[in-house]
């Protein structure tokens, strides 16, 4: 699939660092730069833009506030085209600490909003374009969300949005084929003057099915993570995406390199991928959380009996 108006967008380190609370060290994420930036990839999401004022930075790593200095002393000396991009959520960033972007290292901010708060995505990305950045809305867990207030959303964001990308987020991993098709051409018939962007999480095993159903469809905007980590079961895999595009300014070949060296070692310390719980948490259309729970306890394997809780939760 050649297209060279797709966008691939890395979300590495902002997905991963929800496994270990944003604990990369600087070299390691110098490092998935730096490959990414040889293998040609056109943005790296590099972690949050979080209030220092609503977490802790004793809790959580650097790469959950994203501090401009942190970014530009990680890339420093490192010559790349590819993009630098951060995501902030709705309620949980200081507008006024985002500098003009001819000040900041960042090229564009991603806003991570439900439905019920597009108002303020607008508002929101409306400040950021202001400011220089390029700037989309990425409505989560959208596989709960597919009523009028969808419609009316996508509505609102075409008419007073000025962002270049919206996509479609699978929280919960529980999107098939089928609703990625529906989804997209909602999307694409309401939104006349934007992108649409797809971010699969990989619960059932769908994610790179799914981005694929979203390329076919015509969307443009396409995330993905190396060796798909991101939190439980992970995201739809860089490489896939990359073998899958037949583009020529692609390179796999630093990615497969960054994998060797740096993921395989690193999946022995942090867990990510299809796992069972993680599986149930995307056919029941649940939040992982209770599912990382799991994983976290000494029942981990009880997987019938983590399904019979999910069943009666939805009986209750």
């Amino acid at each position: 699939m050649y297209r060279p108006q797709i966008k691939v967008f890395d979300c590495t380190i902002r997905d991963g660092g929800l496994i270990n609370n944003h604990f990369f060290e600087e070299r390691f994420v110098k490092t998935v730069y730096k490959a990414l930036s040889e293998a040609g990839v056109d943005y790296m999401e590099i972690g949050y833009r979080n209030s220092k004022n609503l977490f802790s930075s004793k809790e959580f790593g650097a790469w959950k506030f994203c501090e401009d200095e942190l970014i530009s002393k990680t890339i420093d000396g490192v010559e790349s085209k590819t993009k630098i991009s951060i995501m902030v959520d709705v309620g949980r960033v200081e507008l006024d600490d985002i500098k003009p972007s001819c000040e900041s290292p960042v090229d564009m901010i991603r806003v991570a909003s439900y439905v019920k708060d597009i108002d303020k995505a607008i508002h929101m990305t409306n400040d950021f374009d202001k400011k220089g950045y390029e700037t989309t809305i990425n409505i989560m867990a959208i596989s709960r969300d597919q009523g009028p207030e969808l419609d009316e959303a996508l509505h609102q964001i075409e008419k007073e949005s000025r962002v270049q990308a919206v996509y479609i987020v699978d929280s919960f991993g529980a999107l098939y084929q089928e609703s990625v098709e529906w989804l997209v051409k909602k999307f694409k018939t309401i939104l006349k003057t934007k992108e649409v962007g797809f971010h699969g999480h990989n619960n059932q095993q769908l994610a790179f099915g799914n981005t694929i159903e979203a390329i076919i469809h015509g969307v443009n905007y396409l995330d993905g993570t190396v060796y798909g980590i991101g939190r439980a079961a992970g995201n739809c895999t860089l490489e896939l995406l990359i073998g899958f595009l037949k583009n020529p300014k692609f390179d796999i070949r630093p990615i497969l390199d960054l994998i060797s060296d740096e993921f395989i070692p690193l999946r022995e310390k942090i867990e990510w991928g299809y796992i069972i719980p993680y599986a149930i948490s995307g056919m029941m259309n649940e939040h992982p959380r209770a599912a990382m729970a799991l994983r976290n306890s000494e029942e981990k394997e009880n997987y019938r009996e983590f399904y019979e809780s999910l069943i009666d939760v939805e009986l209750d």
